[in-house]
């Protein structure tokens, strides 16, 4: 298995500070390990202090179920599969776009949380920011 280094962490949340320096939408960009625990975050000048706690249950989410926030959601929708699942795990699951799991070699290592923005801002940096690793 491999594993996500710090390095790693670090090349992924540039990557999501980049994208959203082009978009004009300051971010909270979390990484966690495969384990769900956090490895870097940073809040970029001016974002939402309220996304931080967020970013990092997006990047766990997405780890924990090993699915995109964004498809979770899609699912969570009342009679959908999902439905209620944002309550589950002490009502840390998280059903808003921008989380995202990172993959190596076809296995999942990680993921990358993004908050500050609408969804779809969260979701095109966490898109730039897993494209990095």
């Amino acid at each position: 298995m491999s594993a996500l280094t710090l390095a790693d962490a670090r090349r992924v949340i540039e990557a999501g500070e980049n994208r959203a320096t082009e978009i004009g939408q300051p971010q909270n960009v979390a990484v966690v390990d495969t384990g769900g625990n956090l490895v870097a975050h940073v809040r970029m000048d001016g974002a939402w202090i309220g996304s931080v706690d967020i970013s990092i249950n997006k990047a766990w989410t997405a780890r924990a179920f090993n699915i995109s926030t964004k498809e979770l959601a899609d699912n969570a929708q009342p009679s959908d599969q999902f439905y209620g699942i944002h309550a589950s795990n002490s009502g840390r699951v998280m059903i808003f776009a921008g989380g995202i799991p990172l993959t190596r070699d076809d296995e999942v290592i990680g993921a990358v949380g993004v908050s500050g923005g609408s969804g779809d801002q969260d979701q095109t940096v966490a898109e730039a920011a897993a494209g990095a690793l």
